[in-house]
Order: structure tokens, then C-alpha cells, then sequence
């Protein structure tokens, strides 16, 4: 069985501990770019250097390119940034954006692609989606079964790289906007700043469901996997991630090792194992929350998964905070960060009198010869065979330690010890440059324009601007239809009961075409275990009723493209299109529309291209879609889809919705983002659909913004007029005004 322990390095001297400690391969990031934009990452002569450190011990090593990009680092600096790797020979890529997977196929197509657990990859299809458009390794969401990574693996043979060991995000990763809707900072620019890990009180209907203290209900514990490496592998997982860029490379190192020596053990003997009692403790003292879990290789959700308590953090505050292990970090640090590690290599000297100097190296399949100097005729005290060999073996910081060196000399001639000195000097550097002349590659010109097409212009109003409503609730649909300016309405699939869906939702689509608009239903926030299989007849005749469907998540993308139907399909914000690229990406796929990312500014928004887009002006944004389930969590679930709300230390309330018929939450932003002001603005981008999205609001309060929304958006005669006529109170403008860095 084949397997890579793939470990984390925040900075090259993590790196080296890690290689040390046993990691087949390393991930790490560098000054652009990188999903841990805060780490140590190193700059790029450290970066060569680390890369050529990580082949000369037999190692790959993976680049993280892991974030959204905006046209201009797309097409200004990607390239640039990445050019020296590519030509030093990184073994691979690792994406979240569309756009930079189609700007790496083209620019750089020796290099691997490894699509990031940030695009939240939960299925089959999904995994193919990505195959198919040129990634050679999947990264799963960390949320998956083991029964579903082994079908993952069963229907596509991609290779696949799973998380082991280390913390958790609350959120599926890639669907978290809480850190960037609450202070700009965001996940999917490698900027978190980790709302998840504070404490939050929920409350139902007012009364509070997790007891009388704020507890840390978003924050995750720890996982550790370490007694089922067998399962996970047997799974289909070839890549084992252990998660930690941002710790301490003594961290790395030390849980590195005991998962290489666990990993070895299995692979050596094919039979189960008993982890030892000292290794699971060295892992708690490492670093834990609460204890760890195994992760949800077994298990959906639930309280056990999850650190409520924050033991730390209430020590911290008695006082009574515990110390670090000292002794094992001291231990860890002296052992694979005090040390060098070097390969043994083979050699042959020969000096004879009169004859110049010539050493032989060899390095697997590697061997060099070089000459030295003439080898004098001693008049006094010629050299001799073992001070020789003293001289030579002191290879110093190379990489290299000699595992033989044969000497032959007639013992009958001088040469100075800087001559000797010299001579090993080059041949280890000869070798070393042979060596690592397998990994260089020849970098061609660039293909793709090194400037961002600019958004086309305004085009003449030839087909009205049209404006969609997106509602979870029927009293809302049936809002909607009563509304004039209405031009279409998207409805949750969770409106309609699992047992006459299709009857259900062909007769909404009736009525909704009977009061002339246009329908459209919208797929769950996550798509996994096989739950809209056996659908696809249902699905099939929807289609052929309505106007298409709104997918959430690239699961989704790949299942409407196994029955064929993409050009029904319109990509919710969450299939992001951030980049030209990623626009293309979609369109070349034959979406019907995407829908603008959330996280983008006014002037992003204004140069990407987005005449086949449509725009969010008004909705609670969802902050986190989880697999967790907050009623769960707090002991109090019904396994009825409902509602409750999360309170912050600021008293600001977040509504959480349960969805049981796809078992998530959804967390809501405490007000909702309205770009009612920014009407003509917007209107002047060219836009040809808008869009509002309904969640908890009810038919009067919904009234009342579709006339005001439609008023300053859809009637010709308003424009002009002054922005405060269209007011309303209780909004934020997200991230039209500010954006993210």
C-alpha cells in the first residue's frame, strides 16, 4: 500500500523539523497568496532554498496557493510570484480558485494541481468536476465519512488527501464570511481571525438553551486520528494532512513523528496496532483543546466533537493556568531543529604523485568526477591514507555525510589541505547541482495577457434590468408573487417535503409561471452522502418545468453536470468567481449566470467581468454553513428543522438555522447587508439581474423593502434623485465600501 505523510511548515525552519521528524512531503506557503497569511512564511530565497533542501532529502513539497484572487494579483502577479518555483522545481500547487486552477493549467503545465479543501470537495462529483479540469489530487472537506471519501474514491481513482491530525474549522472551509463580515479580515485570503474560538450563549424563542454562561459553541476540538491510520487508508486516502502551519515547528516535528512511526508500523506488518500510552500523552501535551476526537471519519456532528469549556481559557481566568511540557519541546527542539540531517553518499579519491587529484561522488543515481590539483612529490612528510580521510569527511552544513570513501594513494605525495579542501568543496557541489538538475524546469512565455480585462462597458439597455427574490419560506414565496417588479423567484429546496417534492415543487412552478415570473429552486448550502442521489428523474423533469436551479457548492456543480443540465444551472456567490478566470471558468461549463462573490469591493466588482453575473443588493448574509449543529450541541435537538439565535460578548444576535432535511446549520449576520444608496452606482456596472435574498423576514417587512429596492433600482424616472429617498434603517453595506484585504 502506498501512503505520504504530508506534514505542515509555517517557515523553513519548519520545514527542515519536519523532514527530519519522517514527512514524506511538506506544504507550505510563501509571502503571497498562502490560506495562513500570518505564518513565518518565507521569502524567496529562502523559498528556492527550501525547495531544493526538500528534494535533496527525498521530499516534495507542495506550495499553497490556496486563496481567492482578484483580477489584479491574477493577472499582475501571480505569475511573477510563482515563475521561480515553477522553474526550481515545487512539486505541486495547492488551489482554492477557479481562476488560478485554468491560469496554472495554461502558464505552468508541467506543475501539479492539488484542488484545496477550501473549495469543500464532498462528493464524487465534485472530485470529477476537478479531475476533469486538470487537478491531480483532491483535498477533501474535512467534514466527510469514511464511506464517503472511499466512494469518492471508488467513482473517480483520483488521488486523495485527507486531514489527520490538528484543529478544525467550525465551518466548511471556503463557506465561512464571519471573520471578514465582522472585522474584514478573511478566511478566504488566508486572514481569519477566528470568531469561531469565542464564546457565544444560544437562545430559543428568547430563552437561553446553553446555559447560564456564554460557552465556546463554535469552537471544535482538536482531531487525532492516530489509531485509525489503517481505516483512512483502507478508505482510499493516499496523503495523510497533519494541520499546523501556524504552530511552532516543535509541534510539527513532534507530531510528525509519532504518526511516521505509527504510519510505518501499519505499512510494514498490515496489522492493527495499540497506540502507546506515552505517545498519545506527548500528542495532548503538543497541543489540544479540550481533549481531541477522532475527527468526522465516524461521526456527523455532535457535543463530544466539540471544546464548549475552553479548559484553558477558564485556567487562564482562576489563575490556575497549567504549564507547557518544557522537557518534551527542549527534547523536540534538540532533536530535529539543533540537528542537521544529511545523505549518505558514496566516494573514491586518488592521489598519486605527480598526478592531479580526482575524486569520484556518488548519490543514488548520480556521479560526478572532479580534478583537482597536482599531487606534489613529498620531500618531506607526504600524506598519508588516514589524515586524508579526516579531511575529507568533514562535509560540515552540506547535505551529504559520506557512507564510504575509499582512498588510494601511493602514499608518496603532498597536496595542501586547502587543495583538498577545495576538491571536496566542488565535487559536493557538483553532485548536489546534478542532483537537483532532475527537478529544474524551462519556463515558457506567458500566454494569458499580463493586465486584467477591464469590465465591458455600460451596454445600452436594450432588455430590462431583471430582479430576482431568493425566499426559504412559503409565506415569503407567496409574497413574492404578489409583487409586481418580481421578475423571478429562487425557492429553497427545504420548503418542500421530501415525500411529494416533485409534486410540491411542479406545482409551485406552476403557480409561480401563472403569476409570470420565472422559477427557479435552489439547492441546499452543502450537498453530500449521496442524498439527492435517486433523484435525478425528479431533478430531470424539474428542469424541464422551470427555469433552473441555484447551486450552492461545487458538489452540486458536478451533479447537474452528470445529467447534463449545466445551462439550467445559476452559481450562487459561493461558487466563487472572484477572477475573470473563474468566470470563464463557469462559463465555459455553459452556466446560465453566476452571482458576484460577497467579499468584493465596489471597484473589484466594477472591473471584473460581470455581464453574465448577477448582484446581491440585499440579504443576511450566511456567515458559516457547518456540518455541526448548535441545538445539538447544546443538548436540545429535536431533529426538526427550526431556528434559534447565537449571542456574542456585544450582545449582538446571529439567527442559526437547522436544516435537518441536509443536516447543516446556517449562521446569518446579525443585520442584513442593503445597497439601497448604492442603487445608481450599481445600476451603472451594467448589471442585468439583482437580486434580494429573504430569510427570517415576514410578509410585511419583505413588502417593504421589495417596493423600496424596486423603486430605486428598476424605475428609470428615479435615477437622480437623491440617495436619501431611499433609505432604510438597520443595515450594514458589507463589503461593498471596505472589501477585504
Amino acid at each position: 500500500m502506498r501512503a505520504e505523510l504530508l506534514a505542515p511548515a509555517g517557515s523553513f525552519e519548519g520545514l527542515q523539523a519536519v523532514v527530519k521528524a519522517g514527512a514524506d512531503a511538506v506544504y507550505i506557503g510563501g509571502s503571497m497568496f498562502g490560506a495562513r497569511a500570518y505564518a513565518k512564511n518565507p521569502r524567496k530565497e529562502e523559498m528556492l532554498e527550501a525547495i531544493d533542501y526538500a528534494h535533496i532529502h527525498g521530499k516534495q513539497i507542495y506550495l499553497t496557493v490556496n486563496t481567492l484572487l482578484k483580477n489584479q494579483e491574477l493577472y499582475r502577479q501571480l505569475y511573477e510570484f510563482l515563475a521561480p518555483y515553477y522553474e526550481q522545481g515545487v512539486d505541486a500547487v495547492i488551489v482554492q480558485d477557479l481562476g488560478v486552477l485554468s491560469f496554472l493549467k495554461k502558464e505552468f503545465p508541467e506543475l501539479a494541481i492539488h484542488a484545496s479543501t477550501q473549495m469543500a470537495i464532498t462528493g464524487p462529483k465534485s472530485a470529477g468536476l476537478l479531475k476533469e479540469a486538470g487537478a491531480s489530487r483532491i483535498v477533501t472537506a474535512r467534514e466527510l465519512s469514511l464511506e464517503e471519501i472511499h466512494r469518492i474514491y471508488q467513482e473517480t481513482g483520483v488521488e486523495i488527501e485527507s486531514f489527520v491530525h490538528g484543529a478544525l474549522c467550525y465551518c466548511y472551509s471556503g463557506m465561512c464570511l464571519f471573520s471578514s463580515m465582522l472585522g474584514g479580515r478573511s478566511g478566504n485570503r488566508g486572514r481569519c481571525a477566528q470568531p469561531c474560538r469565542l464564546p457565544y450563549t444560544a437562545l430559543e424563542k428568547g430563552k437561553a438553551v446553553s446555559g447560564t454562561e456564554p460557552s465556546y459553541l463554535l469552537s471544535p476540538k482538536d482531531m487525532c486520528t492516530v489509531d485509525i491510520l489503517p481505516e483512512i487508508l483502507q478508505a482510499g486516502v493516499y496523503s495523510l494532512k497533519i494541520e499546523g502551519r501556524m504552530k511552532k515547528p516543535e509541534y510539527a516535528a513532534g507530531v510528525t513523528a509519532i504518526y511516521r512511526k505509527y504510519l510505518d508500523l501499519y505499512l510494514r506488518t498490515g496489522q492493527a496496532y495499540e497506540v502507546e500510552k506515552v505517545d498519545r500523552q506527548e500528542l495532548l501535551d503538543l497541543y489540544q483543546r479540550d481533549g481531541f476526537h477522532k475527527g468526522y471519519y465516524h461521526m456527523h456532528n455532535g457535543p463530544e466533537m466539540m471544546a464548549t469549556v475552553n479548559e484553558k481559557e477558564q485556567s487562564r481566568k482562576q489563575g490556575t493556568v497549567g504549564k507547557r511540557n518544557e522537557a518534551l519541546f527542549a527534547r523536540l527542539k534538540k532533536q530535529y531543529l539543533d540537528t542537521k540531517k544529511q545523505e549518505k553518499i558514496n566516494g573514491n579519491l586518488i592521489l598519486f604523485a605527480d598526478t592531479p587529484a580526482i575524486l569520484d561522488l556518488d548519490f543514488q543515481d548520480i556521479h560526478v568526477q572532479v580534478q583537482g590539483d597536482l599531487v606534489e612529490r613529498a620531500q618531506k612528510r607526504p600524506l598519508l591514507a588516514e589524515r586524508v580521510r579526516q579531511q575529507m569527511e568533514k562535509t560540515g552544513q552540506t547535505p551529504f555525510v559520506f557512507d564510504s570513501l575509499e582512498i588510494l594513494t601511493d602514499e608518496a605525495g603532498f597536496l595542501p589541505m586547502q587543495s583538498l579542501n577545495e576538491l571536496r568543496r566542488r565535487g559536493l557541489e557538483e553532485l548536489q547541482q546534478q542532483y537537483l538538475a532532475g527537478y529544474r524546469r524551462t519556463l515558457r512565455k506567458p500566454e494569458t495577457e499580463q493586465k486584467p480585462s477591464l469590465a465591458k462597458e455600460k451596454r445600452a439597455q436594450a432588455e430590462a434590468v431583471k430582479f430576482y427574490v431568493s425566499v426559504e419560506k412559503r409565506e415569503q414565496w407567496e409574497t413574492a408573487l404578489k409583487q409586481r417588479e418580481v421578475t423571478g423567484i429562487f425557492c429553497s429546496m427545504s420548503m418542500f417535503k421530501r415525500k411529494e417534492f416533485l409534486k410540491e415543487v411542479l406545482w409551485a412552478a406552476e403557480e409561480t409561471h401563472r403569476a409570470g415570473k420565472e422559477f427557479y429552486l435552489a439547492l441546499p448550502y452543502m450537498l453530500r452522502e449521496g442524498r439527492m442521489d435517486g433523484m435525478e428523474r425528479e431533478i430531470t423533469q424539474i428542469a424541464e418545468k422551470t427555469e433552473g436551479f441555484l447551486v450552492r457548492n461545487l458538489e452540486e456543480l458536478g451533479y447537474l453536470k452528470k445529467l447534463g443540465l449545466l445551462f439550467k444551472a445559476v452559481t450562487d456567490y459561493s461558487v466563487y468567481s472572484f477572477n475573470d478566470l473563474a468566470e470563464e471558468f463557469l462559463e465555459n461549463l455553459q452556466v446560465k449566470r453566476t452571482t458576484v462573490p460577497l467579499e468584493l469591493n465596489s471597484s473589484e466588482i466594477r472591473h471584473r467581468r460581470h455581464e453574465n453575473s448577477e448582484m446581491i443588493v440585499y440579504g443576511f448574509y450566511p456567515m458559516m454553513v457547518s456540518a455541526q449543529c448548535v441545538k445539538k450541541t447544546c443538548g436540545c435537538c429535536d431533529h426538526k428543522s427550526g431556528e434559534l439565535q447565537i449571542k456574542d460578548r456585544y450582545g449582538q444576535q446571529f439567527t442559526t438555522k437547522c436544516f435537518c432535511d441536509f443536516c447543516y446549520n446556517v449562521i446569518y449576520n446579525s443585520v442584513p447587508t442593503g445597497l439601497l444608496e448604492e442603487a445608481e452606482q450599481i445600476r451603472d456596472m451594467g448589471f442585468l439581474a439583482l437580486r434580494m435574498n429573504f430569510t427570517s423576514e415576514g410578509p410585511e417587512r419583505m413588502k417593504e423593502l421589495l417596493n423600496a429596492f424596486a423603486a430605486a433600482y428598476l424605475a428609470e424616472e428615479n435615477k437622480g434623485k437623491k440617495k436619501d429617498a431611499f433609505q432604510i434603517s438597520g443595515v450594514t453595506k458589507g463589503h461593498f465600501k471596505r472589501g477585504v484585504e
